[in-house]
């Protein structure tokens, strides 16, 4: 049996990704104000895991896994459904959408190099020539924000919650490569993830004494559905799906190409003003896209 995202091609998964992604920099923002942070990751992927079961349980897929697998759907869900999000949603907080990715575009670095340091998969040359062009790329993108981060303040608290997202989410890449390795089906363990991601999450707000709330208001209930079908559901089926079949390399690309067009979708909704710094910015990011990602 397969699943849907395997029946599609790499370059359809990565645009796929790159489209739900770029516009969930966005949406993100509809989640903040009356929900806490670690509340609102936990709603969000306690549905898209019941989804996600559901689905499974329609399609014949096995929900069912030994315990040391369960192990590794648990880092999993702690790094790439929970504490990763916890911390882009608390970075949305103090700073503008573009400047959290754009910081999370340097995983492109982290996720090749800690595949080599765990796993002693080769980098290739132009996958380091097409990060840096990216991310230079993706920097004068939002060059602006970048020089009012040094003054420090809320700026460079948001700074520090988006880096270490990025550190945690790339650590969720290899925790999914590893479980590649004993062939865990990308439908049925990205439910469990999420599960426990919703778990971890939910644990966060307790140990921080957030309040259990919930916004009524069409604008978080939108959001909510859209993250967590959209956004959660069906962009990481594609995803895992895509990094299981074509590395973490060019997987991690997404993270370039995903801000590039939320700058689009800020210039549709939020007025954004393009300057020449920033179209130089966009070229470079597709050039470095374009290098890292050739056959």
């Amino acid at each position: 049996m397969t699943t849907g995202a395997h029946a599609v091609g790499a370059p359809a998964l990565f645009a796929l990704c790159t489209l739900i992604w770029g516009s969930t920099w966005l949406v993100i923002k509809f989640q903040l104000g009356v929900v806490a942070p670690g509340v609102s990751v936990a709603y969000r992927f306690a549905l898209a895991a019941a989804l996600l079961a559901a689905w499974c349980f329609a399609s014949g897929w096995r929900l069912a896994f030994p315990a040391r697998t369960h192990a590794w759907l648990a880092a999993q869900g702690l790094t790439m459904f929970g504490l990763n999000y916890v911390a882009v949603y608390e970075a949305e907080r103090h700073v503008a959408s573009g400047l959290v990715a754009i910081v999370f575009s340097t995983i492109v670095f982290m996720t090749p190099l800690g595949a080599r340091l765990a796993f002693g998969m080769p980098v290739a040359p132009r996958t380091l020539l097409g990060a840096v062009l990216g991310v230079a790329g993706v920097a004068l993108l939002f060059l602006p924000e970048l020089v009012l981060a040094r003054e420090g303040g809320a700026l460079s608290a948001g700074v520090a919650w988006a880096f270490a997202a990025t550190a945690i989410a790339a650590v969720g890449n290899l925790v999914s490569m590893r479980m590649q390795r004993d062939r865990v089906p990308v439908l049925p363990g990205a439910a469990w993830g999420m599960a426990y991601g919703a778990l971890v999450a939910a644990a966060v707000a307790v140990l921080r004494g957030d309040a259990w709330m919930f916004d009524a208001r069409l604008p978080y209930v939108a959001s909510l559905a859209y993250l967590a079908v959209v956004g959660s559901v069906v962009a990481f089926a594609a995803y895992l799906t895509l990094l299981e079949r074509v590395g973490p390399g060019p997987s991690s690309f997404i993270g370039i190409a995903t801000p590039v067009l939320a700058m689009l979708l800020s210039t549709a909704f939020e007025s954004y003003r393009w300057t020449w710094i920033a179209v130089a910015g966009v070229a470079l990011a597709v050039v470095g896209n374009a290098i890292a990602l050739r056959k």
